[in-house]
């Protein structure tokens, strides 16, 4: 890819496209061992090799992460008061990145991180479907009932029904005291939808976690507040 040496410069992490300029001019930055002092030289990524001070700068076009979300984490790019789940990827150097939708503050789980907005289209969009599969807890008793009522669709307030949903799995969790939990998997991505599925039932969820998106699922071996990059067949699949 050919782009500016300060956007590259920037998009890797080495600061604003300002603070990288005053870097380039103060000729810290080489291309092919050249100083270079133009912010505006276009560089090919794939074959020209950029160093800061003798370190090489890599650069990639698109990056994945895939995030364990924990609890208390906000779905934000950036926030003056709360954690994100950007603070919570330590050696991210794009400026760009993103969720790629969001789950509530406490629901734990799978999130994907990248700054791909092609393949968050793809994902999120309305018309395309995508399964999203969550571990859900409630504090009463998921019955045959309801379990059909879930499957064919839910009034919950919006202008029509939810869209049917898989409920499996459904259990018993606590022998003390009465709580329930499924797996339910949903095709949309309504405002606190699998919550108010729930409520329109009396019962209160008190414990979600995204399973899979599609055909990513959450890696077993990442505790909560952990990521790692993306397969190259796990983006082959998406």
């Amino acid at each position: 890819m050919k782009a500016r040496l300060d956007k590259i410069l920037a998009d890797s992490g080495l600061g604003t496209r300002s603070s990288v300029r005053d870097l380039i001019k103060s000729g810290k930055i080489k291309v092919n061992d050249v100083t270079q002092k133009d912010p505006g030289k276009k560089v090919d990524t794939d074959k020209d090799r950029i160093t800061c001070g003798g370190e090489d700068i890599s650069y990639s076009e698109m990056v994945y992460y895939m995030l364990n979300k924990p609890a208390g984490v906000i779905t934000a790019t950036e926030d003056k008061n709360q954690k994100t789940v950007l603070d919570l990827i330590t050696d991210k150097k794009r400026r760009d990145l993103f969720p790629v939708g969001r789950l509530d503050k406490d629901t734990v789980g799978l999130l994907i991180i990248t700054n791909d907005g092609a393949l968050s289209h793809r994902l999120l969009a309305p018309g395309k479907h995508v399964a999203k599969k969550y571990l859900v807890r409630v504090d009463g008793v998921i019955t045959d009932e309801i379990k059909e009522a879930i499957c064919s669709g839910v009034d919950i307030g919006d202008d029509k029904p939810t869209a049917p949903a898989e409920l499996e799995n459904v259990r018993q969790v606590e022998a003390d005291v009465i709580v329930y939990e499924a797996e339910i998997t949903i095709t949309e991505g309504r405002y606190h939808q699998i919550k108010r599925m729930f409520e329109a039932f009396g019962l209160n969820v008190i414990y979600l976690k995204r399973l899979s998106m599609g055909s990513l699922t959450l890696d077993p071996k990442l505790e909560e507040g952990e990521w790692r990059y993306l397969t190259d067949e796990e983006l082959k699949r998406l």
